[in-house]
């Protein structure tokens, strides 16, 4: 792109941003590839903290010709868009308001149109390489495949990279907040013990967590609550830092860790975990799943249930085809698939299990995310030395993304404990009350 051309787009989205902050009166502002800043309000550059950045003039162009979730995505892991002054989520909080979408309803698309033809022409951005899975993502041809490829896509990033927003204890699932100001550190840690209670976890019982990320869970529930732990997991990554931590820790006699599906485990167990695994395995795979774990359990066992779902609808089909869907089994979770809590128990309930307690944690991932985004945009040139720019990019706006979603409630998480034995006196006491002491 030549200098002339480069001075023509300029002037347009200088154009194009004064008919927006008409309308919009948000406190954003537009900041384009030669440094020039626009407000997109109407209180002027000085009251707009949080800029929305055009780093390379072919992002528009780009963006016209296709313009989807998929392409915002590539254009921002590029780096050819960006945001300065603050997190995604404060930008995500911005433009999510009932009163900025209202206004934005009211621009003069005419008039934009025509200010925007000069990009029609203009050569865009390249994007066509990005870190996204190679392969099914979506799961529809999953049936008797090795689930590794999935999972190592995800987990297996790097161990350090996951130290740099994780808490002391690694848990890369949904915090606990007996009070929102705790920190991230005490929030895990009671996660962990709200868990082993829930399970009513005894000295010398045999305890199973299906995709036991970084060993966090069974390791606090043999030293704590005195059980004999066992923990699988797909991730390679996992499976060597959880073998160091078990000998770390010395807890060689009381846990153990096998790099293995789920599916392939055959002991018994008295009480049996699957903290943020649901989402994994795909909705047509939820009868085999609990069929699977309701044969590990013990008579009178327990299991606990712990995943992220979305809100209930009469259109199933419709979800998986959501770009927001799409892009995530891309970019972050191949194969993954959120459930709705009302089939989920639905699922328990065919598969003979006895649903004790249902528990939402909405507002506590809204939070956990929320921190693990910000940690994550602190630590940004050891996340890049780490694993490069476009992977940090992504994961910081899969976090932010995931934040939203859980404070806006389009995304929920649940906890579950079922029994396996249907009928006859539970395994549980008549009140719960002894779990928030």
């Amino acid at each position: 792109m030549n200098a002339k051309q480069d001075a023509k787009l300029s002037a347009a989205l200088k154009m194009i941003a004064a008919e927006i902050a008409q309308c919009l009166d948000a406190p954003l502002a537009l900041k384009l590839w030669d440094g020039s800043s626009f407000p997109l309000g109407t209180a002027g550059l000085d009251q707009s903290t949080l800029s929305i950045v055009i780093n390379d003039p072919g992002a528009v162009p780009s963006l016209l010709r296709r313009p989807t979730l998929d392409r915002i995505i590539r254009l921002y892991a590029h780096g050819k868009i960006g945001f300065e002054g603050g997190t995604l989520i404060d930008f995500g909080t911005v433009l999510g308001d009932k009163g900025t979408r209202r206004r934005l309803k009211k621009l003069p698309k005419g008039k934009l149109i025509k200010l925007l033809l000069p990009f029609i022409t203009a050569p865009g951005a390249d994007v066509t390489t990005s870190r996204s899975f190679d392969g099914d993502e979506v799961g529809e041809n999953r049936k008797g495949r090795n689930e590794r490829d999935y999972i190592g896509f995800h987990y297996d990033v790097s161990n350090d990279f996951y130290k740099l927003f994780l808490d002391e204890a690694m848990v890369y699932t949904c915090a606990y907040f007996t009070d929102f100001d705790n920190d991230l550190d005490k929030a895990q840690f009671d996660k962990l013990e709200i868990t082993c209670r829930k399970l009513r976890l005894k000295p010398g019982e045999r305890f199973l967590d299906i995709g036991c990320g970084w060993g966090a869970l069974i390791c606090h529930a043999a030293k704590h609550h005195g059980v004999k732990a066992h923990g699988v997991t797909l991730s390679k990554e996992q499976y060597d830092y959880t073998v160091a931590r078990i000998a770390r820790e010395g807890l060689q006699d009381k846990v153990s860790i096998e790099l293995t599906d789920y599916r392939d485990v055959t002991d018994i167990f008295d009480k049996i975990s699957s903290i943020g695994m649901y989402e994994a395995i795909g909705v047509a795979a939820i009868p085999e799943y609990m069929a699977k774990i309701r044969s590990l359990l013990a008579p009178d066992g327990l299991f606990l249930n712990h995943g992220i779902t979305r809100r209930a609808k009469r259109n199933k089909k419709r979800f998986a085809a959501r770009p927001e869907q799409r892009a995530l089994v891309r970019y972050i979770f191949p194969g993954g698939e959120l459930d709705d809590i009302g089939h989920t128990l639905q699922e328990l309930e065919y598969a003979g299990f006895d649903v004790h307690d249902v528990e939402g944690w909405r507002d506590h991932y809204a939070l956990t995310t929320k921190m693990w985004c910000e940690r994550l945009t602190e630590n940004r040139e050891e996340a890049i030395a780490i694993v490069g720019e476009q992977t940090y990019r992504i994961w910081v706006a899969y976090l932010a993304g995931c934040s939203l979603a859980f404070t806006r409630g389009s995304a929920r998480i649940y906890q579950v404990l079922a029994g396996r034995n249907p009928r006859g006196p539970s395994n549980v006491p008549p009140s719960r009350a002894d779990l928030y002491r």
